[in-house]
């Protein structure tokens, strides 16, 4: 039984994409007996260590190429940031979401269950390679560690989200598929520490310097892990009131510092520049026929840049037939109805996650990350384009006139979508290729500020600074420096993070009562062309202790062993 499902496991996770990670080779690839690989002829060497590793960043991406709701469009959608939005004709299943009621969609009990699946897979496979180390021939212990590393900290990621998202869940530490019932999130947070710990301080620090991010790029750093720990300590000291057993806010910190002090990271001088559309002008369909001559004519830092620490690789390659590297999430944030309008850079989308006007209003004179996070459809003159009224206002659930610009598609000025100019095998839903960035520099000067740290006020200026600079390098004459209080950090986070998945688990950890009345409240929009109002209640907010809805039919499959969410 055991054979056969590892059988099973590795058909679908060695037939990886090349360009998941760029040192990737195609030699490395190009491996014998993909398909007949099983717990007695696998896990020998260190290549199939390497693999094997493939296969865990594999497992980690398909939360975002294969997953219904994933954490990022999941927790914007939660947040004050946006609303469900999508077409007037759509089920209105994510007002589920956006709302916390589930008398909008009765039907729909199993909104997360594509995400569900698709991160247990992941820590199956990252199990998988922890649990069976001991069967490879290792001839560097210091690989080892690496490799190992690696798989701890793919797991702790999955974690994390796994247990922000839904904090009543089953914890599993070998790659066993027995129905166990839900952990304390005491010990799921053990695990996570655990596991970051590890990998902070057995993944050389050499291991992927960021001099040299065009091979480096996707893999999970040691620092990466320290950035996520003090991340994890944030929340988890936020939200259940305590310090965890497994870390204390000096090694936060130290954590923090340490990524600080290794000059291994940087602010990108432009923050537009760290996003693809936003440092976009419109493409000529006649010009930029490939992603090098796209990227040369962009002044987007590119997707290695020294400001990320941790990104999700994702491909154009992926289609419908089990290549799963793309984002596929992204096609939802586009703007509504342009297949035929040239709104270029943007491409179309399915008009989800509308953002919020408050978030739009929250932005400073002068701060230009407004205009680099939103696309302000007035203001860019969008809608005064042929037929958009028609084509997208007309079919637009909860329009607001501002869409989410960090992560939408982009087309050329003939409305082709880039990845297809680029000769992507499927189309607008499975070819984008932008990488989810899981954690920049910015948010470890955030949270070394936030910790306590003795250069808090400089770390925050930073951050503030970039916002107010023009592309002159000159800073904004609107600009005024404010104490680095804890109230200013979460402010400034609020504007630093738009749409990043970020703001929401920020809220929660100043408390439910806090999370709930901000992000409630009554929003106007407009229903296919006609005024609406959106309402979400706080109390739905608090019955459900913010937390997502289990889904059922894993409630139905366990045999009752694990127990829905309270509210839901």
């Amino acid at each position: 039984m055991e054979k056969n499902k590892l059988y099973i496991l590795f058909a679908g996770m060695l037939m990886v994409s090349g360009g998941l990670m760029s040192s990737c080779s195609d030699s490395f690839l190009d491996v014998n007996s993909k398909t007949e690989s099983n717990t007695e002829t696998f896990y020998k060497t260190e290549s199939d260590a390497w693999r094997a590793l493939i296969g865990c960043y594999a497992g980690w991406r398909e939360t975002t190429s294969s997953g219904t709701i994933p954490i990022v469009m999941s927790s914007i959608m939660q947040s004050d940031e946006c609303l469900a939005g999508a077409g007037v004709n759509d089920a209105y299943n994510f007002d589920v979401v956006d709302q916390f009621d589930q008398s909008k969609a009765p039907s729909y009990t199993n909104l997360w269950q594509s995400d569900w699946k698709t991160y247990y897979a992941a820590i199956y496979r990252c199990n998988e390679l922890i649990t069976r180390q001991d069967q490879i021939a290792w001839k560097d212990s210091t690989l080892r560690n690496q490799y190992i590393g690696e798989a701890r900290a793919l797991r702790a990621l999955c974690y994390f989200d796994m247990v922000r998202m839904f904090e009543n869940i089953p914890l599993l530490t070998t790659p066993s598929a027995e129905n166990v019932p839900q952990a304390q999130p005491d010990e799921v947070y053990d695990l996570i520490f655990s596991d970051l710990k590890f990998a902070a301080e057995h993944i050389p620090a050499t291991a992927y310097p960021k001099s040299n991010a065009a091979s480096n790029d996707g893999h999970i750093s040691s620092y990466g892990a320290k950035g996520i720990m003090a991340r994890a300590y944030l929340y988890y000291t936020g939200r259940f009131g305590k310090e965890p057993a497994g870390c204390t806010k000096a090694e936060a910190l130290a954590a923090c510092e340490d990524i600080i002090s290794s000059n291994e990271f940087e602010l990108i001088p432009q923050f537009k520049n760290l996003w693809p559309a936003s440092s976009s002008n419109a493409l000529d369909a006649a010009a930029n026929g490939t992603y090098e001559e796209w990227l040369a004519n962009t002044t987007y830092a590119g997707p290695g840049n020294k400001e990320f620490i941790i990104s999700m690789k994702c491909n154009y390659t992926q289609d419908y037939n089990g290549n799963n590297d793309g984002n596929r999430w992204m096609i939802n944030l586009g703007i509504r109805g342009i297949q035929s309008i040239d709104c270029s850079p943007y491409g179309y989308g399915w008009g989800i996650c509308t953002v919020n006007p408050a978030l739009v209003a929250a932005y400073g004179d002068g701060d230009h990350r407004k205009a680099a996070t939103i696309i302000d459809i007035a203001g860019e003159g969008i809608d005064q384009k042929a037929d958009f009224t028609k084509n997208c206002i007309n079919d637009q659930r909860e329009y607001t006139g501002y869409y989410i610009k960090k992560y939408t598609p982009m087309a050329t000025t003939d409305c082709t979508p880039l990845a297809i100019l680029w000769g992507a095998p499927g189309d607008a839903m499975t070819s984008q290729w932008q990488d989810v960035v899981i954690l920049r520099y910015s948010d470890v000067l955030l949270m070394a500020a936030e910790l306590g740290s003795g250069n808090a006020q400089k770390y925050f200026n930073m951050v503030r600074q970039r916002a107010y600079t023009a592309e002159d390098g000159k800073l904004d004459k609107k600009y005024t420096e404010v104490s680095a209080t804890k109230d200013n950090i979460l402010k400034e986070r609020r504007l630093e993070f738009a749409f990043e998945g970020i703001r929401y688990y920020d809220l929660l950890r100043q408390g439910i009562d806090v999370a709930a009345n901000t992000i409630a409240g009554t929003i106007q929009v407009s229903n296919g062309g006609q005024p609406a109002t959106v309402t979400t209640m706080a109390a739905n907010i608090k019955k459900k202790n913010g937390l997502c809805q289990i889904p059922n039919n894993q409630i139905t499959l366990s045999n009752n062993v694990l127990k829905q969410n309270a509210g839901w």
